[in-house]
């Protein structure tokens, strides 16, 4: 067994997200998923002599976008390169990416690790065009290529060999993913391969500065499975290590039915692809006002958004996080506090049973924002112990969700309001008291516990109405008699 305590690793992540543009990097094919095979492809699409690319200039805004948002600097000058390789997948016998000129450089992802925040420096950001896809399942013996994937837009994510372990390999690519989503550059698709991840992983030493001898885990398309193969990997080349065995620089791929890696080729360098700069393709002249414009409509990012709610709402880690893995809630949230100063309050609704309405429903925050007003007032009533939270979140928000009604005037027909009158309780205080005379004695000799279990069967005569902080109250006082 391997002494995985004496080696650290070294790994290096490239994540490939597709743009969520209309159409195609170089060309006006569709980009949409889903479509019958070689359907969203031209004459540019498969690289036929005499055509012109024409770069996207939605998908140059979109890598733009997530280089601000990683705080990298931007290359106001870029030219597109060709990257001579040959697949079945690859039309043109090259792929359009960025060599020398990544669009972004360097830059920071921050995640947050069980012994705080950590920093993955980024190397680069670049665009390139995406292969076309290599269908292997469909036939026993031949391989089917699909093209409308060729040409989509990418941005590749490159980092340094920064990371150490899985596990903030595993947390990255969540952040990343998280992050395409929050501009809304992509969707974030693993299933679709909308985002895949390749894996460069070494092992050394500890103490030992030197970069041991890398494998390559290409395509890994959820992040469950990249966890997983980056700690395969780990432990395979310790063992390589310690055996004398050693290691070759190479490409793998995961096997998901046995969480493994296996050895497709030997890695390529980079001067095996033969890189030159596109000669129809104009070089990117990008000007300072076009950066300054889109530096502007940049949304506020969530790191800065948990900061900034838990100062100002007095909201703690779990709700700032909650409420930060979706823009879309994000939003809804941030447009509630403008009417409502219960924020705690509304995040608990959001995090609780409106996400559980929505997700059932099919429904959208934006379907939800008309009913704002109608929301702050649930809240208000709760506050105000006029109705209890359950009977809030089970009755009355449905019906608030469902049809707009108003709160007050459904709690108020439905019986559902909180009796607070001393009468009343005490009422049903006494008669709970005499069905249970056994817990009442145990009470009083030490059990405080049973305190729970009258105000529940108070709740339950009055039908959920008694006011159970004043239920509580009285129960305490003629208890203690």
């Amino acid at each position: 067994m391997p002494n995985k305590t004496l080696y650290q690793a070294v790994i290096g992540l490239e994540i490939h997200a597709q743009l969520a543009t209309n159409s195609k990097l170089f060309c006006g094919d569709a980009t949409s998923f889903g479509a019958d095979p070689n359907t969203h492809i031209s004459p540019i699409t498969l690289g036929h002599p005499g055509t012109l690319p024409k770069t996207n200039s939605k998908a140059v805004e979109y890598a733009i976008k997530m280089g601000l948002a990683c705080g990298s600097t931007i290359a106001k000058e870029n030219y597109f390169a060709r990257k001579n390789y040959f697949y079945a997948d690859l039309p043109k016998g090259y792929q359009i990416s960025q060599d020398k000129t990544p669009i972004c450089v360097g830059g920071q992802v921050t995640i947050q690790t069980k012994d705080g925040e950590k920093q993955i420096q980024l190397n680069r950001i670049h665009l390139e065009e995406d292969a076309g896809k290599s269908i292997h399942d469909l036939s026993p013996t031949d391989t089917l290529i699909d093209l409308n994937r060729a040409g989509t837009p990418l941005i590749e994510i490159v980092t340094e060999p920064c990371i150490h372990s899985a596990e903030d390999a595993f947390l990255y690519v969540t952040e990343v993913r998280k992050l395409v989503r929050w501009l809304g550059i992509c969707d974030g698709n693993m299933e679709e391969g909308s985002l895949r991840c390749d894996a460069n992983i070494s092992v050394r030493l500890n103490g030992d500065n030197t970069l041991g001898t890398r494998v390559e885990v290409k395509n890994l398309n959820s992040i469950r499975n990249i966890k997983k193969a980056i700690e395969f990997e780990i432990e395979r080349l310790i063992a390589l290590v310690e055996n004398g065995t050693p290691i070759m620089q190479q490409t793998r791929s995961f096997d998901a039915s046995n969480d493994t890696t296996f050895a497709i080729r030997d890695k390529e360098d980079a001067n095996d692809y033969r890189y030159f700069p596109d000669p129809d393709l104009a070089p990117l002249q990008l000007t300072d006002a076009y950066l300054q414009s889109i530096q502007s409509n940049l949304p506020a990012l969530p790191n800065t958004l948990k900061k900034e709610w838990t100062a100002q709402f007095g909201l703690n880690a779990y709700d700032v996080d909650q409420l930060c893995d979706n823009k879309q809630e994000a939003d809804f949230y941030l447009l509630w506090t403008k009417h409502t100063n219960l924020y705690k309050a509304a995040a608990n609704f959001i995090i609780g049973p409106i996400r559980s309405y929505l997700n059932a429903q099919g429904k959208t925050y934006s379907d939800l924002t008309p009913l704002l007003p109608k929301l702050s007032e649930l809240l208000t009533m709760v506050d105000q112990q006029l109705i209890s939270f359950s009977i809030a979140t089970e009755k009355v928000l449905p019906a608030v969700l469902k049809d707009g009604v108003s709160p007050t005037n459904f709690a108020s027909a439905n019986a559902l309001l909180q009796n607070s009158n001393e009468d009343a309780l005490t009422a049903w205080i006494q008669e709970v008291l005499s069905q249970h005379p056994d817990k009442v004695d145990a009470y009083k000799k030490g059990k405080k516990g049973l305190i729970g279990l009258f105000v529940g069967e108070v709740k339950k005569m009055s039908k959920g109405q008694a006011d159970p902080q004043k239920t509580t109250q009285i129960l305490e006082a003629i208890l203690s008699n």
